[in-house]
């Protein structure tokens, strides 16, 4: 029991701050320290699960998923020490009801928390900014071959609708190409194609008249034309609905890592606080047994707590 606890004692209010930064500060430079060497080794352990190889990259839901999982384990294990290291560092508040003092050690454990976690995002805005910079370095630098590239492109629209224009005019097997404008019938596929992927659909005439087209250009007959219109056709929304679903992948995964990593941040404040009650705890213990029996020693600790 403290002073302030016993019957009749006249309250004292102390000049000085019931905020002690010294150990705060420590507390939160050393849950820093833990959480980069974390990161870190999350990451790479996370870089060995991604390949640039076809079958040998775990999917994307995965990674997002074991990201938000290290993720809360760095919490853990960085505030439960940076916390433990506030409380245990801090001075005994002499003349304290006790209930204030586990309320003065969660309080400092979570600012020491906030502090960590001030320190972590500045790390890694850093680190993005960084990144960012030598990226768009990198785009700069081929700015001029793009261009060239692009030149070509737009002549015919896109990259992808001209391979799927030119797949639509490949003669058959005993025909021969006509001789005539190719650049006009590509330039009016293609227009028919864009116009397509804007509106989400191509109407039935351009789809006959498309048919017609490749009728005339490529030897076939209007049924096997109207055949590879459709195989064409449904192979652009094959690629349109497979780049849907690796964009709503992407959606989920980013949405899933950003509640798991608020959850993480949640239980890191309050394992922050609950260790540095702890440590203050332990801390004043065992100030208590000094005092109590004599000077420090291992033989007279044991003999009091005996």
């Amino acid at each position: 029991m403290s002073i302030s606890d016993a019957p009749g004692a006249i309250p004292v209010e102390s000049s000085q701050s019931a905020l002690t930064w010294g150990p705060i500060i420590g507390g939160a430079v050393a849950a820093t320290g833990i959480s980069l060497i974390l990161l870190l080794l999350g990451s790479g352990v996370g870089l060995t699960m991604v390949s640039p190889w076809q079958g040998q990259s775990a999917s994307i839901g995965s990674l997002a998923i074991s990201s938000a999982i290290w993720l809360v384990i760095v919490q853990w294990l960085s505030s439960a020490f940076g916390g433990y290291l506030t409380g245990r560092l801090r001075t005994k508040w002499a003349a304290v009801h006790t209930d204030e003092v586990f309320f003065r050690d969660t309080a400092h454990g979570f600012i020491s928390w906030a502090l960590a976690t001030l320190f972590v995002a500045g790390f890694i805005a850093l680190s993005l900014t960084s990144l960012a910079t030598t990226g768009t370095r990198a785009v700069g630098a081929a700015a001029a071959t793009a261009a060239t590239a692009t030149s070509s492109v737009s002549s015919n629209g896109n990259l992808s609708v001209s391979y799927f224009t030119d797949a639509l005019l490949r003669p058959g097997k005993s025909q021969q190409r006509a001789a005539s404008d190719d650049n006009a019938a590509i330039a009016e596929i293609s227009g028919i194609l864009l116009n397509g992927a804007v509106q989400g659909q191509i109407p039935d005439e351009d789809k006959a008249y498309l048919a017609s087209v490749v009728a005339a250009r490529t030897g076939l007959s209007a049924d096997e034309a109207k055949a590879r219109v459709d195989t064409v056709l449904k192979r652009i929304d094959d690629a349109k609905v497979a780049a849907q679903k690796v964009a709503d992948d992407a959606r989920k995964s980013a949405a899933t890592t950003a509640l798991l990593g608020a959850l993480s941040l949640l239980i890191g404040a309050f394992i922050a606080s609950a260790a540095a009650a702890l440590g203050g705890s332990q801390r004043d213990e065992e100030e208590d047994l000094i005092i109590t029996g004599g000077l420090a020693t291992p033989t007279s600790r044991r003999s009091v707590t005996g």
